[in-house]
C-alpha cells in the first residue's frame, strides 16, 4: 500500500497530549564565545623519514646508493663510486653508513631504514653476530651513528622492493666519474603521453591557439570566415 502523508498538526497534537515529565529545554548559550576555531591535532609519523640503501659489486667496479625520503614524499638520492676492492657485504655496510651520515647532516631525528641485506639488518638489530674481521669495524661504527637519532628502526626488504637504491648503486658503478668530481642530482619525472603531444605550433597572428575558443565563449560568435 502507498504510504499516506501525515499532517504536521497531527504530530503536534500527539506531543501536546503526551507531555514529557522530565523535559529540559536545550541550552543554546555558548560559554566560550571568544573561541573562533577549534583545531584537532592529528597524531602520526609526520616527522619520520625513510632511508633505502644498497651496494653493487661486479666486474665493472663497486658502487653504493641510498635515498632519503621526507615525510611529504621528496626524494634525496645519493650515489658514490668506491675506488677500492670490497665484498658485497662491505659495499652494503658502506651504503648504509653513507645514508645515515647524510641523514645526520640533514638533522633528521626519526628514521626508518630499509635494505635488502639481511646480514646488515639483523646484525644491527643484534639478532646475528659477525666474525668477519672486515665487518666488525663497520658494525661498531654503525652502532655509534645510531645513537645520534631520537628514533630509528631497521627493516629487511626483498630486492624487488629496493630497486631505486639498487639503481643508484649500479649507476655509480657504471659512471666514469673521477675522484673529487660531483654530478648534480638526477631528476626523474613520470609522463603518460608521448613527447610530440606536448608540441604546440605558434600561430601566425601571434595569438594563442585557444583565442578563437575564448572569443566564442565570451561573445557566442564564430570567427570570421567560419
Amino acid at each position: 500500500m502507498t504510504r499516506k502523508a501525515v499532517k504536521g498538526s497531527v504530530i503536534a497534537d500527539l506531543l501536546a497530549e503526551n507531555p514529557i515529565q522530565d523535559y529540559e529545554a536545550l541550552d543554546f548559550e555558548f560559554p566560550d564565545e571568544h573561541i573562533n576555531e577549534v583545531d584537532c591535532e592529528e597524531e602520526g609519523p609526520a616527522d619520520v623519514w625513510e632511508m633505502y640503501f644498497d651496494g653493487a659489486v661486479n666486474l665493472s667496479g663497486n658502487g653504493i646508493g641510498a635515498v632519503l625520503i621526507s615525510p611529504d614524499g621528496k626524494h634525496f638520492p645519493i650515489a658514490v663510486k668506491l675506488r677500492f676492492d670490497c665484498t658485497n657485504n662491505v659495499a652494503e655496510y658502506e651504503a648504509c653508513v653513507m645514508g645515515l651520515q647524510a641523514a645526520i647532516e640533514m638533522k633528521i631525528r626519526k628514521l626508518e631504514v630499509y635494505g635488502d641485506s639481511a646480514l646488515i639488518i639483523y646484525q644491527v638489530k643484534g639478532e646475528w653476530q659477525t666474525k668477519d674481521l672486515k665487518l666488525i669495524p663497520y658494525q661498531k661504527y654503525l652502532l655509534e651513528l645510531i645513537k645520534k637519532f631520537e628514533e630509528i628502526s631497521f627493516t629487511h626488504l626483498s630486492r624487488d622492493k629496493n630497486q631505486f637504491a639498487d639503481a643508484l648503486a649500479t649507476l655509480a658503478v657504471m659512471d666514469q666519474i673521477e675522484e673529487g668530481q660531483m654530478i648534480q642530482t638526477l631528476k626523474i619525472k613520470a609522463r603518460s603521453e608521448p613527447a610530440y603531444c606536448f608540441m604546440i605550433e605558434e600561430e601566425p597572428d601571434g595569438k594563442p591557439w585557444y583565442h578563437d575558443i575564448l572569443v566564442y565563449i565570451r561573445t557566442r560568435e564564430f570567427p570570421p570566415g567560419q
